[in-house]
């Protein structure tokens, strides 16, 4: 159960979007937006040529006050984000792709980055498919909470779910720098420690652009998700990690050949993490984690590639015999 605090501030927040999204005509999604600039803006209502009105714009001034006066952690910010953002989609569906990656399978992408790196050093997550940025804010929120000097770059080509990103970035305060455009162009970031992504299955529709990659298909389109690994690990650090969620039949598609090519050209894959089959609804829909080094000086294959599969993420017995596993396989494998 959430506390108190967090569920009677999800109610007056709710209540503040539907006043918006009524007086400014327009989608739930937009309205959150405006909602939570209002709210980094000290809680302030934006009026446009008299937009909202004055009665709606004192409605939702009042709902402000009250929202003043409840404290929330960061972590707690993030996750009333999600309940409203969840509670949008049962009135406004979201196709797959844009869909929120569950805190289930983000607190696992933030147990592996602490197992793969260093507190003593700042680490930067790069995640080429930000969407909404839950995955992404999961992470950085969840690794200051352990004390980690963590950094995040998000990129998406869809201007609605980039602009929550950047929304719930300032609501947070994350240490956060986000870019709209397509993440298979060339991107002015610095080298980065982890990347990151729940990757949208589909196929990539620039053939030509698709086709500067190893992973790039020379007949017909590409599947976007073999590109989005390839182009986040360009962006790594030599013996740096990527942590992506893909198909679990990522290996036995048409497509396999040119991602088997890339995965032994640039980097090692160290892991593959089958997620519970309850999270799915069948078998075509599930997914795993991969876990890919990429190649570099003193940086090598481990003896044997973990293969491990959660088989509830529900039991917490469950999950700390998964921890344990990982643990151990770790520390045998030498992994750097």
């Amino acid at each position: 159960m959430f506390p108190e605090k967090i569920e009677e501030s999800f109610h007056l927040h709710l209540e503040a979007i539907q006043l918006l999204q009524t007086a400014l005509e327009s989608s739930y999604l937009d309205a959150y937006v405006e909602h939570v600039e209002n709210i980094v803006d000290q809680y302030q209502v934006r009026v446009i040529d008299g937009v909202p009105d004055a009665k709606t714009a004192e409605k939702v001034n009042e709902i402000y006050r009250k929202l003043q006066t409840i404290s929330l952690e960061q972590e707690e910010i993030r996750k009333l984000s999600q309940l409203l953002l969840l509670k949008g989609a049962q009135t406004e569906p979201l196709q797959p792709n844009h869909q929120l990656t569950p805190d289930s399978i983000g607190f696992l992408f933030v147990f592996l980055i602490e197992q793969l790196t260093k507190k003593d050093h700042p680490i930067t997550v790069l995640d080429l498919s930000v969407g909404m940025g839950n995955l992404l804010l999961t992470v950085i929120s969840n690794l200051a909470i352990a004390n980690y000097h963590v950094a995040g770059i998000g990129v998406d080509n869809d201007e609605t779910l980039l602009g929550i990103a950047a929304a719930n970035s300032q609501w947070l305060q994350a240490d956060t720098q986000l870019f709209h455009q397509d993440g298979l162009q060339s991107l002015l970031v610095d080298p980065v420690d982890i990347a990151i992504g729940d990757l949208p299955v589909g196929y990539y529709p620039i053939d030509e652009k698709a086709q500067e990659f190893v992973t790039g298909s020379e007949d017909g389109h590409t599947f976007a998700h073999h590109l989005l690994m390839e182009q986040s690990m360009n962006y790594v650090k030599d013996g740096g990690f990527g942590l992506f969620l893909v198909p679990s039949n990522f290996l036995e598609t048409e497509q396999s050949s040119y991602l088997k090519k890339w995965l032994g050209d640039t980097v090692y894959l160290q892991g593959i993490i089958q997620l519970p089959d309850e999270l799915f609804k069948n078998e075509v829909s599930r997914k795993s984690i991969l876990i890919l080094q990429r190649k570099g000086t003193e940086i090598q294959q481990v003896p044997e590639v973990l293969l491990a599969k959660l088989t509830s993420l529900k039991d917490p017995k469950h999950v700390t015999a998964f921890f344990q596993e990982f643990i151990t396989w770790k520390k045998s494998s030498g992994l750097n």
